[in-house]
């Protein structure tokens, strides 16, 4: 799924919002998201999953073509940790929820 289908969707689910604002309501999100991120947040979407900052420290490398060994610095990438409940639904099993319902 694409940015596009994101906003395609929100439009298809709210078809009183225009185009365009559903086009600011998702930039609006990831834009937050990135934000969050940028300061060393968490994020976390219940049934969904979590992101985080992950500190690499530096190491060497190497570099592949030559062989060669190369220094990579240390830097903060962002890891996504996908939750039980996503989980499960990619896996096909049923999620069982908090008051004993089966979805």
């Amino acid at each position: 799924m694409t940015k596009r289908d994101l906003i395609d969707e929100v439009n298809k689910r709210f078809p009183h919002l225009s185009r365009r604002d559903s086009e600011v309501i998702i930039n609006a999100i990831f834009d937050s998201m990135v934000d969050a991120l940028a300061q060393g947040d968490r994020i976390e979407i219940r049934g969904f999953g979590s992101f985080v900052v992950k500190h690499r420290r530096a190491r060497q490398g190497r570099n592949p073509k030559s062989g060669a060994l190369v220094s990579v610095a240390a830097k903060r990438v962002p890891f996504f940790k996908v939750g039980k409940e996503l989980r499960l639904r990619v896996d096909g099993k049923s999620v069982e929820l908090e008051d004993g319902v089966s979805e």
